[in-house]
């Protein structure tokens, strides 16, 4: 036995010391480069992030995992924790990559439409969602609990495949390209709604509140990795191959699934001791997510506050796409750029080590607020202040904010529902119910801008009034999130369950 461990000792530190090695490099490129008299725009320009630099990054990452001690200290993550965290992390980045890729094929398509074909095809997406939705809650109740997760994304690997093909197949590629547009779009939001249940049927509600944060931040790092991929090889590969890489990529994850399922068992020891879960089935009616929605008042609490979010976007992107009109695009190009880095960097940083505190020491209604408090803040002094800076100032606040913040949190409200619900009802609110408040927001907007002839004040005083109701709702939901734990606590203590620390209870 002893004879193992430096073993062991050994390949700990040699990862560590590769880890080490590529921050070195990175660091002293850098320095070489100051040295050669080149700018620090130049040399750390995040809004287009190297290899090196996202290298750079996942060596960072790759020590806080193998160090205990800074793992706890730093994201709360248990050692018993980390290596389901690290594989789930791995999932949602490669699962962002793939997105992230596709998205700059169908934005380049919009370019080639009218602004009214865009806005009939935004409605037309609310259809669609819906649609979609039913057909996931049919899936949900044939398919096998343990092959729900993979099958959908290899329904949409597929899917990305036949419409590679469908490209020099169909003579209409007009056609072809705005069910191309429409069918991306579903899948951002199904994609991302499918993998956060699978975490919180993965993770107990305990563990969530530590490790959410932490996973997100592997949103933000393949976000960013995609369409570095993207831009260095679309010239070499051309636009209709990324879909088929896309589609590989999608397929990466499927062991990974499995996997993180026998460390649900093994390492974090949630499993369901009342069935088997490689057997079981999420059955009932395929349209119970429909009506589990609209009839249980904690979920129509939670697709409140996901409406008032989408309302408060489309309000923002509107004040911004208004007060950019002035600009070249090359100038906008520039501003939205220096935005988009801004936002990655920020999402980072609190994913990575702020989200998990701030849901342990504030609780969950002030972190659920905390995000629209600042928006209404910052919309008021927009009403006074119609200026950009303040606008790009209140961008990075939002966009910042929910990827980091209200985002992780917002999935832990998940860890309180039964798995029928958790996987039926989760992608109507994330799905539908966020399509809809698209559709309905940007109606609104331009009823009030372009038909009653409101100015850019007058909207932000307005989109500050929804702010303010957005932060009501999340103390609500939250209050309601924090007596379902205490009731959980009271009335069911499981056997085997890890208890919590003295730091997490604190």
């Amino acid at each position: 036995m002893t004879t193992n461990e430096p073993a062991g000792e050994d390949k700990l530190d040699w990862v560590k010391t590769i880890c080490w090695l590529v921050i070195g490099v990175y660091a002293v490129s850098k320095i070489v480069g100051l040295f050669r008299g080149e700018a620090l725009t130049e040399l750390f320009n995040f809004a287009e992030p190297s290899l090196a630099g996202l290298a750079c990054a996942v060596s960072f990452i790759l020590l806080i995992l193998r160090s205990p001690r800074f793992l706890k200290s730093a994201t709360m993550i248990e050692p018993s924790e980390a290596r389901t965290v690290a594989f789930a992390f791995t999932f949602v980045f490669i699962l962002m990559a793939a997105y992230y890729i596709l998205r700059p094929v169908r934005d380049a398509m919009a370019s080639d439409w009218t602004n009214t074909e865009i806005s009939v095809l935004w409605n037309i997406q609310l259809v669609i969602s819906t649609a979609v939705v039913a057909l996931y809650g049919f899936m949900c109740s044939r398919i096998r609990f343990n092959m729900l997760v993979p099958a959908v994304y290899i329904f949409f690997a597929i899917s990305f495949v036949a419409f590679y093909f469908g490209t020099s197949l169909v003579e209409n590629a007009v056609l072809v390209d705005k069910a191309f547009y429409l069918w991306v779009t579903v899948f951002a939001l199904l994609h991302l709604s499918v993998f956060w249940s699978f975490m919180s049927d993965l993770f107990n509600k305990e563990q969530s509140r530590r490790v959410f944060g932490f996973i997100a931040a592997g949103a933000t790092a393949g976000g960013a990795a995609g369409p570095l991929v993207a831009s260095q090889i679309v010239n070499d590969v051309g636009v209709n191959n990324l879909m088929l890489i896309a589609s590989v990529m999608l397929l990466i994850p499927l062991p990974i699934i499995f996997y993180l399922q026998r460390l649900k068992v093994v390492d974090l020891h949630n499993e369901d001791i009342h069935a088997d879960l490689s057997a079981a089935r999420i059955g009932g009616n395929p349209f119970a997510g429909f009506k589990e929605f609209f009839t249980n008042p904690y979920l129509l609490g939670i697709g409140a506050f996901i409406l008032l979010y989408t309302t408060i976007s489309s309000f923002v992107y509107f004040e911004q796409t208004n007060l950019l009109r002035e600009f070249t695009r090359e100038e906008r190009t520039a501003i939205l750029s220096g935005l988009a880095a801004t936002v990655n960097i920020l999402t980072f940083g609190l994913a990575l080590f702020a989200t998990s505190r701030l849901v342990t020491k504030l609780g969950m209604p002030a972190t659920l607020a905390l995000v629209p408090v600042f928006i209404c803040a910052g919309l008021l002094i927009l009403a006074f202040a119609p200026i950009l800076t303040v606008l790009l100032a209140l961008q990075v606040a939002r966009q910042a904010g929910n990827y980091g913040v209200t985002r992780p949190a917002r999935e832990m409200l998940f860890t309180h529902v039964d798995r029928e619900t958790r996987f039926k009802s989760k992608p109507v609110i994330d799905v539908a119910v966020y399509r809809g408040g698209d559709a309905a927001s940007s109606i609104a907007f331009a009823a009030l801008t372009d038909g009653v002839g409101l100015g850019i004040g007058a909207m932000a005083a307005i989109g500050a009034g929804i702010a303010a109701v957005w932060a009501g709702a999340g103390v609500y939901i939250g209050r309601v999130f924090g007596r379902k734990n205490d009731n959980l606590d009271s009335d069911k203590a499981p056997m085997g369950a890890i208890p919590a620390t003295s730091e997490a209870i604190r």
